[in-house]
């Protein structure tokens, strides 16, 4: 640093250089985080000449410090030097970011060298960014060549055809490298490298690099080839990926590591849509069919995921003929994670089979999952169940699977009655006011003494909604006396059900129902000995002033009966009914 400085211009590089020397890492951090501030105060000609030489050689650090560093340089610094026409300045110090062990570090410099070339110009491409590639990818250590390869598609459409080609000649060793892990990178970035290829290079570069990679000994490699795959078949015609892609197709879906056949499965249906439908129909329904029946848990779990979106490929009686008997075996497959995947999908298979086949073939197995032991496979179906009703409507589904939703609905998992509890509101607009009543009336209301929180909380949501489908003259009859009720009972958790219902239903009421049924039973819990009740009773005040102060007849309900009473909550001995009452004051005047 020149000694002709004034003191002040140097202390913020000083300090800097002092914070990043302290044993302290959070310190350190700090410091990382503070060089936008310190590039400003500096000024952009020193940030450059001596700022970022300075972090060149801060290397040797903190796995979290190194990557905070990475970050900072890749969120437009190159404007606190002096703008884009200097961005390749930022190059130096992520080059060295991008050759360190940790991983993470160098996932994030080389994030950040890809950012920086999109302000880069042609000149500063060629230049600078192009040599960078060529260091890292002949770099001695495997972590830098392992960073390279994602750097190789973020500008290969924007350089010349002569540096296109030593681009592609060195993704290619970087395929070839002797460390797996360099390989791994290769089959992990050749996708985005070949969304850029010309046809004539996809064929004559980027095919040869794929099928060395899938063809890789180590299936921590091979397994990343499939959305490689995906990718060439996009950009191939169905003719040239049966000429040129199908023995690949075939390996990956029969490979001997299940990893393999497990991405396999997680991409089919990209892969069905990519191939074109006369191949869906000679090779893959077969190849589909195998993973259904995989040894692997873990393939058939990916495998069901897939189910529907695969289905929509095929006609109707391929479904049935194919499909369909797989469905079945996995229904009751040893594995409960393939079961609760079939049951989160097999929904789907309703609208594309018609109401006939529905009820033939899926109807039983909704019954049959519905009675699974474990609970995330019964909440899958319920869930779900939407899609079928608009298939085979209300009635035969109410019929076939009523039985098994009120056997549910006292499920031993809390959150497969929540689930049921969610469901009510539609099956209640499906079914009807006298059927409702008669069937899943008591249901609903025993819900509100529910041993657990959120399923009262869910219950009173359910009562609005169930309000909002039948009417006020519904509510007023078969909710309100049940749930005023609850009001008077010994033990306060009913009694703070109470409150939170009215809470919560009195919106969708009109003012008459409030007057007759609601305020004066709520106005005795404003004196119950528990503070909890007393404190949502003034919230419950506060909502009733805030839905009905808009009318004369609202304006003199809240004078002359919720006022007296928030007027005295506000003088309660308890500070938390006084911080209530008094907001609810507030609101309501």
């Amino acid at each position: 640093m020149d000694p002709g400085f004034p003191p002040e211009d140097i202390a913020p590089i000083a300090i800097l250089m002092d914070e990043l020397r302290s044993e302290d890492v959070q310190l350190r951090l700090n410091a990382i985080h503070s060089i936008p501030t310190i590039a400003l105060a500096l000024g952009s000609d020193r940030a450059r000449d001596e700022l970022i030489p300075f972090l060149q050689d801060s290397v040797d650090d903190e796995d979290e410090v190194l990557l905070a560093l990475a970050e900072e340089l890749g969120r437009n610094f190159q404007e606190y030097i002096g703008g884009k026409e200097y961005a390749h300045v930022l190059l130096g110090p992520l080059e060295n970011l991008c050759s360190v062990e940790e991983t993470l570090v160098r996932d994030k410099a080389a994030e950040s060298v890809t950012q920086i070339a999109t302000v880069l110009s042609q000149a500063q491409l060629e230049g600078y960014y192009i040599p960078l590639v060529k260091r890292l990818s002949s770099g001695e250590w495997f972590t830098s060549r392992t960073s390279s390869a994602s750097l190789y598609s973020a500008v290969y459409a924007r350089v010349s055809p002569t540096i296109q080609e030593d681009l592609r000649k060195g993704f290619t060793a970087l395929s070839i490298d002797d460390t797996p892990m360099v390989r791994r990178a290769a089959a992990k970035w050749l996708g985005p490298l070949l969304t850029h290829l010309s046809q004539n290079h996809l064929l004559s570069d980027g095919l040869p690099i794929y099928r060395r990679l899938q063809s890789d000994d180590q299936d921590s490699v091979r397994l990343l080839t499939i959305e490689d795959l995906i990718i060439l078949a996009q950009r191939m015609s169905p003719v040239e990926v049966k000429e040129q892609l199908l023995k690949q197709i075939r390996n990956s879906i029969v490979d001997k590591s299940w990893r393999v056949r497990y991405m396999a499965a997680s991409h089919f249906n990209e892969l069905a849509e990519a191939v074109g439908a006369e191949l869906v129909r000679e090779e893959l329904i077969g190849h589909y069919v195998q993973l259904l029946k995989d040894n692997e848990a873990e393939v058939r779990t990916a495998a069901a995921g897939q189910i529907p979106g695969f289905s929509k490929l095929l006609d109707k009686e391929v479904v049935l003929a194919r499909i369909v008997p797989c469905v079945r075996d996995l229904s009751q497959d040893s594995s409960q994670h393939v079961r609760a995947a079939l049951a989160s999908q097999i929904s789907g298979l309703a609208p594309l089979l018609g109401s006939s086949s529905t009820i033939e073939h899926l109807l039983p197995l909704f019954l049959h999952l519905l009675k699974d032991d474990f609970p995330e496979v019964r909440l899958n179906i319920i869930s779900k169940l939407e899609t079928v009703n608009t298939v085979i409507g209300i009635e035969l589904l109410s019929d076939s699977l009523l039985p098994a939703i009120v056997e549910l609905a006292e499920d031993k998992s809390w959150r497969v009655r929540q689930a049921i509890i969610e469901y009510i509101p539609l099956l209640a607009n499906q079914l009807g006011k006298p059927f409702f009543d008669e069937q899943l009336g008591n249901l609903c209301m025993s819900w509100l003494g529910d041993t657990v929180y959120s399923i009262r909380e869910a219950a009173t949501v359910n009562l609005k909604k169930l309000t909002e489908v039948f009417g006020v003259e519904w509510a007023r009859i078969a909710i309100v006396p049940k749930v005023m009720g609850m009001g008077q009972h010994h033990n306060y958790l009913f009694r703070m059900t109470t409150v939170q219902a009215i809470t919560t239903i009195t919106p969708s009421l009109d003012l008459d129902i409030v007057r007759a049924d609601i305020i004066g039973p709520l106005l005795v819990l404003a004196n119950d000995p528990i503070p909890n009740i007393r404190f949502n009773v003034a919230k419950s005040l506060e909502v009733l002033a805030m839905t009905y102060k808009s009318t004369k007849e609202g304006r003199d309900l809240i004078q002359q009966q919720v006022i007296p009473a928030l007027e005295q909550q506000r003088n309660d001995q308890d500070a938390d009914v006084r911080y209530f009452a008094a907001r609810a004051l507030h609101k309501a005047q």
